[in-house]
């Protein structure tokens, strides 16, 4: 009985140990990571640029809004983006005009694979925008981690319904060429 004590004992010492190792492992990983949270970016938005050029948007660049909160005579961007992040809190003005209020604010990724944040404010009548282009390191800063987040789900998304689709197509495919008994 001691003596399965002791094994017992010994055992979890030497779970103790592993875990802390890992522990230490972990955080020696996470600081590298954070170091480097950048040059990750910037390589997720190079390999995420086609996705983008697919399944981006055309955001609103400027429109006039009616009395029920309706768009019309809208213009948009001429390259597709993709949202990444909303500002927690908007800036209080537009880098362009001091005088315009930042109403909402997001952090977007072009089909070019360049980092923007999208300002948009209204004024009672016109909903206007400014596309304020931001480094790697700038979007992290204002928006975290998320926006890696973001990018990686853009990819994993785009697969999956490439995949989906092409199943779909093999199975037309075969039903159509299937050979009649």
């Amino acid at each position: 009985m001691v003596k399965s004590m002791d094994e017992i004992e010994a055992g979890l010492k030497k779970l103790e140990q592993k875990i802390q190792d890992l522990q230490e492992k972990s955080d020696s990983l996470s600081q590298e990571i954070r170091d480097h949270d950048t040059v990750l970016l910037a390589r997720m938005a190079k390999s995420t640029v086609p996705v983008v050029k697919v399944v981006g948007l055309n955001m609103l660049r400027k429109g006039k809004q009616d009395t029920k909160g309706e768009i019309y005579d809208p213009a948009y961007y001429p390259q597709k983006m993709i949202i990444l992040g909303k500002a927690a809190e908007a800036a209080a003005c537009r880098p362009d005009n001091p005088r315009m209020p930042v109403t909402d604010q997001f952090c977007v990724m072009s089909e070019e694979g360049k980092f923007y944040e999208l300002m948009y404010s209204f004024d009672g009548f016109l909903t206007d925008s400014y596309l304020n282009p931001i480094d790697a390191k700038t979007a992290i800063e204002h928006y975290g981690y998320d926006i890696m987040f973001m990018l990686y789900r853009a990819m994993h998304d785009y697969v999956k319904g490439e995949e989906t689709l092409v199943e779909a197509l093999e199975k037309v495919i075969g039903y159509i060429f299937a050979k009649k008994p």
